[in-house]
């Protein structure tokens, strides 16, 4: 039986997501150089596939080059993690609005299935799995509002602020953050857009908020045993 190969732009995609997760869950920490013949190697396609797939990463906010134009992973300072959060909040606000006026029973099962995951990795001390699926259940909010580019844009921001809690935040008991979620979807299905919207908001202040002390920097790890895992 035959296969169909793998198109160079679907692997370009595939080494998007895995850097991009990688990055947000904190396995490659701020400051990590990024170069670009380790990356083509591990993802198996060339520097020019993998130059793109930086590029993307700068634009979202993640990878920043320095003058010598080597790409590494970004270190945001408390000065832009505070205005990442006042968009955040913003684009929240408006994308619970839309999303609860398109909400159906669909919607409701999917995101049910989604924070019971949360807790369950959650229970089983899988913190980073969790707060991954913290993230993306705001992706997956903003998916559902109808708006192609709220979507794009609240997306990049939810990641952003991933990485900014990875270099910033304390550890804390997820559980809270769990609740959160399931009080906001309480009040959108039962028609509260007012309700869910102050509701998202208050949630996303107590994420500010739990963006404390700087991370100590760690040494410096072996990039490709980490994406490996991805």
């Amino acid at each position: 039986m035959t296969t169909t190969p793998i198109r160079p732009a679907e692997r370009a995609e595939s080494a998007f997501v895995s850097l991009r997760t990688a990055i947000v869950d904190g396995a490659v920490p701020p400051g990590t150089r990024l170069p670009e013949d380790v990356l083509a190697a591990q993802y198996g396609v060339s520097r020019t596939l993998v130059r793109s797939v930086l590029a993307r990463l700068v634009a979202a906010g993640l990878v920043e080059t320095g003058k010598a134009k080597s790409a590494t992973v970004a270190r945001p300072d408390a000065d832009e993690a505070r205005a990442v959060f006042e968009v955040r909040r913003s684009l929240e606000r408006d994308a619970v609005r839309l999303a609860a006026a398109a909400w159906d029973k669909d919607a409701s099962a999917s995101m049910a299935r989604h924070v019971r995951a949360e807790r369950e990795a959650s229970e089983r001390d899988d913190h980073r799995v969790s707060g991954r699926l913290a993230a993306e259940f705001h992706v997956r909010l903003a998916e559902l509002c109808g708006n192609p580019l709220m979507e794009r844009y609240l997306s990049e921001v939810v990641w952003r602020c991933s990485l900014i809690l990875s270099v910033h935040g304390a550890p804390h008991d997820q559980r809270k953050s769990i609740d959160e979620h399931e009080e906001l979807l309480r009040l959108i299905e039962t028609g509260d857009a007012e309700g869910a919207e102050e509701s998202v908001l208050r949630h996303v202040r107590a994420v500010e908020t739990r963006t404390l002390a700087r991370a100590t920097q760690a040494a410096a790890p072996n990039l490709a045993a980490i994406l490996g895992r991805y």
